[in-house]
């Protein structure tokens, strides 16, 4: 069940996509892979698990043409009768004050229930609210994003002088910044806050993002996922039409794609991508 899967570059339909951590708009989002998976991957049914939007940095965004299309595709999803659930993270914008051209057509929630095909239910939740009551402070969202945005800018530029091994390789900022993330999550407190959420109402588990540690197991007596992210793991999470949950991507799955660029629909020109 917690076994990751290599994505091939074919398209593959799926009862429910769940998704979180796009951070679209921030410097360090692969929105460009965003795309591609997506493009290679429908649904039925898109379950958005917050941070889908990272645009209220007035300096840093760099908001070109894949961002712009990730929720393009999104639009176009749902105008085919596609559902999309939208749970709101601590990175997202009030909807009401985000701007036309970045809001998805459905109403933003706090929380979700899914219903698998199975029947199980599963709790939808961000995961924000789990962190220590001082990482829930705004200002240190904020100035933790602004640090993240400056480290993934040098890394960005070292890059004219260090050759990677391989494009799934991570670099040693990148290594750093997730060595920093799983020390933060070290005993995997909000893993047992989150299942005894879902415990407490009824559900069979919960499905959440915000810790960009991708993950699926049952070792808390009910069903924990977490989507993994766009900036780092590279994951998503897929329901098959019997209600199998299983994790799609990783850096390793997705090297194919990790320097190439998706392709913009004919007539389209291709912004400054900065990946």
């Amino acid at each position: 069940m917690n076994a990751f899967s290599h994505h091939e570059p074919h398209q593959t339909h799926h009862r429910s996509l769940f998704l979180s951590d796009l951070h679209l708009g921030a410097f360090g989002s692969r929105a460009d892979l965003v795309l591609r998976f997506l493009q290679r991957n429908s649904a039925d049914s898109y379950v958005l698990v917050g941070d889908i939007l990272d645009i209220w940095q007035a300096i840093l965004p760099q908001w070109s043409w894949p961002h712009q299309e990730v929720i393009e595709h999104l639009r176009r999803r749902h105008a085919e009768g596609a559902s999309i659930i939208y749970v709101r993270g601590n990175h997202d914008p009030d909807p009401a004050t985000a701007p036309d051209a970045k809001r998805l057509p459905v109403r933003a929630t706090r929380s979700a229930v899914h219903v698998a095909a199975d029947g199980k239910r599963y709790l939808i939740v961000h995961g924000d609210g789990q962190d220590r009551r001082l990482l829930q402070l705004h200002i240190l969202t904020r100035l933790g994003s602004r640090a993240d945005q400056t480290l993934r800018r040098l890394d960005k530029w070292l890059e004219h002088f260090v050759t990677r091994s391989g494009p799934d390789r991570r670099s040693l900022i990148e290594s750093g910044l997730s060595k920093v993330n799983g020390w933060l999550y070290l005993y995997r407190n909000h893993e047992h806050q989150l299942v005894a959420m879902a415990a407490a109402q009824g559900l069979d588990g919960v499905i959440c993002g915000h810790f960009h540690m991708a993950a699926l197991h049952e070792e808390l007596g009910l069903v924990y996922a977490n989507c993994g992210d766009w900036m780092d793991s590279f994951t998503a999470l897929a329901e098959d039409f019997s209600g199998r949950l299983q994790i799609l991507g990783g850096r390793e799955a997705m090297a194919w794609a990790l320097d190439w660029p998706a392709i913009a629909p004919q007539g389209e020109q291709q912004g400054a991508m900065q990946t």
